[in-house]
């Protein structure tokens, strides 16, 4: 039986997804990845599942690369292979339409801090470290970290962050607008879960809607965008979740749009 590297719970709507090898510190091993691409899958597909809450267990959320792959794949065929499988776990985790709670503790390092920031929203334990690492090894930065980080925290800080060959802990990273709060390490499950529980009560079907629009953001004109905004819009206020959320506002009681949807879902809406 293979070894589960990844470990998968419902919490009601909320699926938490953890990265489960913590003898590697979580590294990103061809069968972690293959194992969390099946998590992602899994939320993808499944209507029920209305966020997601991605932690790393024992030490450290993610060590990043794995150091025994890198010793014996190297050469350019074998580096072009493994990332042209990011289609398999990374571009459905980063473009994943539900919203996506990242709980980060003990140490993000390279690869790992790339995967801590495919999250919507980053929670992070007192003892988080952040580092960036790449260059100590020759590598440029990957996993969607120069992707992700300048839109995050701006260029400059970005190049300050990555050619400085810095470390952010958890206080600087909040600072930053990188994380959405810090807790205790030991709160940190609980907090990450109420914080997907809080989403996943939410429009969460429009919320992923919102977040494939934003994406796009960076690379279109203010012409394109409201183009966009006009054809999500139109989306969104024919959805279940519209209508739940309209008349509850006119109402005056609260939107149950975890119900709406589920109605939705079985009139096979």
């Amino acid at each position: 039986m293979a070894t589960e590297l990844v470990s998968t719970e419902r919490h009601g709507a909320v699926l938490a997804v953890t990265l489960n090898s913590p003898d590697t510190r979580n590294s990103l091993t061809l069968e972690l990845r293959e194992q969390l691409g099946a998590a992602i899958a899994l939320a993808e597909r499944d209507r029920s599942v209305r966020s997601v809450f991605l932690s790393g267990a024992g030490s450290s959320f993610c060590s990043g690369g794995d150091f025994k792959m890198l010793q014996q794949a190297s050469t350019p065929w074998p580096v072009h292979r493994r990332f042209r499988q990011y289609s398999r776990w990374l571009t459905p985790l980063t473009m994943l339409e539900k919203p996506v709670v990242v709980g980060v503790h003990g140490y993000a390092v390279g690869g790992g801090m790339g995967l801590a920031l495919t999250g919507d929203m980053l929670i992070a334990g007192e003892s988080t470290q952040f580092v960036a690492g790449f260059f100590r090894l020759g590598a440029v930065p990957d996993i969607g970290v120069m992707y992700q980080l300048p839109r995050l925290i701006g260029m400059a800080r970005a190049k300050n962050f990555l050619f400085g060959g810095d470390t952010l802990n958890a206080q600087e990273a909040l600072e930053l607008g990188l994380v959405r709060k810090v807790v205790p390490d030991g709160q940190l499950r609980a907090a990450g879960l109420e914080e997907a529980q809080r989403l996943a009560s939410g429009p969460a079907e429009v919320m992923g809607l919102a977040k494939m629009l934003m994406a796009r953001s960076f690379e279109h004109s203010l012409e394109q965008m409201f183009t966009y905004e006009g054809l999500g819009q139109a989306l969104a206020m024919s959805s279940a979740e519209f209508g739940e959320g309209f008349h509850a506002a006119l109402e005056k009681r609260s939107p149950d749009f975890a119900a709406a949807a589920a109605r939705a879902a079985e009139a096979g809406q």
